[in-house]
């Protein structure tokens, strides 16, 4: 208790929410919204995170993104996770930035390009884009680290695999963002490597995904140094 309790290690304690989980991606132009997208969670990858995704129609998520982004005079991405019961959110986080811009783009709200256009002084649209509802993207390599970390498994690896290779079900019809293969041939080499270590060692998930998470991640001693 002493350890949870010590004035230079804050905490923050959060109540489980119902629903859905969700999330919000929005782009500003000093405070004016120019584009926004929401999607849900439809695969789950190492960690539950979303490793495919479904693009939806949540007003209200989007209200209070460009309410939030008015308000800060935003400039540039914001991404508010949320858990939604009937499209009602109750959001546990935000980013300011955008985050896997994937199923947005392949709605037809390319956050990456509006970027870009954004920082480099081109004309904003006048009116925001809108992601259209009901596209379905994924991630094979995310799926795989998924379903062998869940079922250390190299059957459930295989099937992910199989799906993905073949179009076979909801996930496999979907949209690939990550290794798309015949669109970058040369994506297929992390997917070869990683989908073979899985194969031969299920186990391996877990140990993969938190070596990809430390290679970006800021360490609490860098926190530290950096804060005045």
């Amino acid at each position: 208790m002493w350890e949870l309790s010590r004035p230079d290690n804050p905490l923050m304690g959060q109540v489980p929410a119902a629903g859905q989980y969700g999330q919000v991606q929005a782009l500003f132009d000093h405070g004016r919204l120019i584009a926004v997208h929401t999607s849900v969670q439809i695969g789950t990858g190492a960690g539950g995170s979303a490793a495919a995704r479904l693009s939806v129609d949540h007003p209200f998520a989007r209200e209070y993104a460009e309410r939030i982004g008015a308000e800060l005079a935003w400039h540039g991405g914001l991404t508010l996770d949320y858990f939604h019961v009937d499209g009602h959110p109750q959001f546990i986080e935000c980013n300011p930035r955008t985050v896997e811009p994937g199923n947005a783009a392949a709605a037809g709200a390319d956050l990456p390009a509006l970027t870009i256009a954004l920082s480099s002084g081109r004309p904003s649209p006048a009116q925001p884009v809108v992601g259209r509802a009901g596209v379905r993207t994924r991630s094979a390599l995310a799926l795989a680290l998924g379903a062998a970390e869940r079922g250390n498994s190299r059957l459930a690896v295989a099937g992910v695999l199989a799906s993905c290779a073949l179009s076979r079900g909801n996930l496999g019809r979907a949209v690939e963002v990550l290794t798309p293969v015949r669109r970058d041939p040369m994506s297929v080499i992390p997917l070869t490597v990683t989908a073979s270590r899985l194969l031969a060692r299920p186990g391996d998930a877990g140990r993969i995904a938190a070596a990809a998470v430390e290679d970006y991640s800021i360490s609490p001693s860098v926190i530290a140094r950096v804060r005045p």
